[in-house]
């Protein structure tokens, strides 16, 4: 399946499962990250995680206080080693995209090029107004089409993106991505990944995830 095409934001393709029937498999979710978050090494409050990709390692600080949905959904996905042989396979530059655009600089990873592409409750949406986590340089944030329907793929913002906020420019519905963690450790990275060969907004070839793990 080939992802929606856009040119002002970024996507998740895996259409919106997100009804009162997952309100409890989001609860007990979100009581099991803030059981690891106690009791992990480190900052409990902002658990920590490892990108280990071919251009090198990206540590990413977490805050299950302020967007807890998307971070319990990522940590869960981590837990299940979904992110093992995944790839950033998206960029986006100001050469890349229409004169006319709300510009965004980013680069997008998850599971669309992976062979493994599990079925996956949307995760509810929250918005900047609600955690106060701005699209700033290195901040990670949630690809998705209507609200609800983010899942595995994520995006992280190379420079500040206002317009990935709720009320930017970058987004038809007003209502902006989910923010939920930031890069504190391997931006060059980040940036290198991001000046990699591109085509019509795709890596050529994906810069591949060997794995993504907690720390």
């Amino acid at each position: 399946m080939k992802p929606v095409r856009f040119t002002q934001g970024v996507t998740d393709t895996r259409g919106n499962a997100s009804n009162r029937l997952q309100r409890k498999y989001w609860w007990q979710l979100i009581v099991l990250v803030m059981l690891f978050a106690g009791c992990s090494s480190g900052n409990s409050k902002h658990p920590r995680v490892e990108i280990s990709t071919r251009q090198g390692d990206i540590i990413i600080e977490l805050y299950p206080d302020k967007a807890p949905k998307s971070v319990a959904a990522f940590l869960s996905y981590i837990e299940k080693d979904l992110y093992n042989n995944a790839s950033f396979y998206r960029v986006l530059n100001d050469e890349n995209q229409p004169s006319n655009a709300a510009k965004a600089n980013v680069i997008q990873g998850g599971l669309y090029r992976s062979k493994k592409r599990p079925e996956l409750p949307g995760i509810p949406h929250e918005s900047t107004k609600e955690t106060g986590i701005l699209h700033k340089d290195g901040v990670v944030s949630l690809a998705r089409t209507d609200p609800g329907t983010a899942t595995s793929e994520f995006f992280i913002c190379i420079g500040d993106q206002p317009g990935f906020d709720a009320g930017g420019a970058n987004n038809a519905d007003g209502l902006g991505y989910a923010a939920f963690g930031r890069v504190v450790k391997g931006l060059d990275i980040v940036r290198k990944i991001y000046n990699q060969p591109e085509y019509d907004q795709y890596f050529d070839p994906p810069v591949p995830i060997y794995n993504i793990k907690k720390l």
